[in-house]
């Protein structure tokens, strides 16, 4: 009995292993996927638009995704759009965690009335429809962006630009309400800590309290919920580009392409219609991959670096 007692804590590392595993897993997926759409980028755009009379041909050694109604290379088209939707969704998540934070930050160190009131703000958002939020600043932002972009670009370059930024800019903007409160509540338990108060003991004030103090033990949390943003920024993507209120064709996004894609499963119906299966496939395994190699990593941080979890 003894001996069993005493190897019990041996055991306890290995619960571990299981979610590490899946971690490396994920980086791996992301790896393969995400390296190919950056690094050959450069090619990808002089090669997404370029039409052919090869069209709705079905994947070959010239054209290993096949190609779509206008005779342009799926894999070209696919590459583009997994670095726009990348971009987007890295760039809307990292505009969410800078709003996230220093909101979530100075509510908690702050308290009292300014952190109830800064909360009731983040309620108020809570209960905006999301959709709507995004568009309202879709729709503010580009004519602003699109000036600015149209005395270097010509018309089509600085729209589709302004698209992009746009997006990215409205997605980060109503996306950061989740890590607002949950750094809130990291906050709010730190500031009752010991070494919270014997710096403020020492005259320090409240921002480099915050500064030196309380965000190197934030780390964790932002890092984790970091990870978990950004497969949540590309989803969000890639569901306004499906509505057509994304990315804009002819540029191409995971999203916009599996909208044209989805096009294909009405002609399900009718047997005399072909079905061109890869105009659909490609984008959305593509994205699937994504999405899940990112949870997966997200879901190995949070265990390994979230204290709650640590406990369990």
């Amino acid at each position: 009995m003894a001996t069993n007692i005493e190897s019990a804590p041996a055991l306890a590392p290995r619960g571990n292993f299981p979610r590490m595993t899946v971690g490396w897993i994920g980086v791996i997926i992301l790896a393969v996927i995400a390296l190919p759409c950056l690094l050959t980028l450069p090619w990808s755009l002089s090669n997404y638009d370029a039409m052919s009379e090869d069209r709705l041909m079905a994947p070959t050694i010239a054209h290993p995704f096949g190609t779509d109604l206008h005779g342009r290379s799926m894999l070209w088209r696919c590459l583009t759009g997994g670095a726009i939707s990348l971009g987007v969704g890295l760039c809307a998540a990292a505009i969410s965690v800078v709003i996230g934070v220093t909101w979530g930050a100075v509510a908690g160190l702050a308290g009292g009335r300014v952190d109830a009131i800064m909360m009731r703000i983040v309620d108020v958002f809570y209960g905006l429809p999301y959709i709507l939020l995004v568009v309202l600043v879709k729709i503010a932002m580009q004519p602003i962006v699109q000036s600015m972009l149209g005395g270097t670009l010509d018309q089509r370059a600085s729209e589709s630009i302004a698209s992009i930024i746009t997006l990215l800019i409205a997605i980060g903007g109503v996306s950061w309400l989740t890590m607002a409160r949950v750094i809130r509540g990291q906050v709010l338990s730190l500031r009752a800590q010991p070494f919270v108060e014997a710096a403020r003991a020492c005259g320090l004030g409240p921002v480099r309290i915050l500064r030196v103090h309380l965000l190197p033990n934030l780390v964790g949390p932002i890092v984790v919920y970091t990870t978990l943003t950004v497969p949540t920024a590309i989803l969000q993507e890639s569901f306004l580009s499906f509505l057509s209120i994304g990315v804009q064709p002819p540029l191409p996004s995971w999203g916009n392409l599996a909208a044209e894609g989805a096009q294909e499963f009405a002609k399900l119906a009718d047997p005399g219609l072909t079905f061109r299966w890869w105009l659909a496939f490609w984008p959305c395994a593509l994205l699937g991959l994504t999405l899940l190699a990112l949870n997966f990593l997200g879901d190995a941080l949070r265990n390994r670096l979230d204290p709650r979890r640590l406990k369990t």
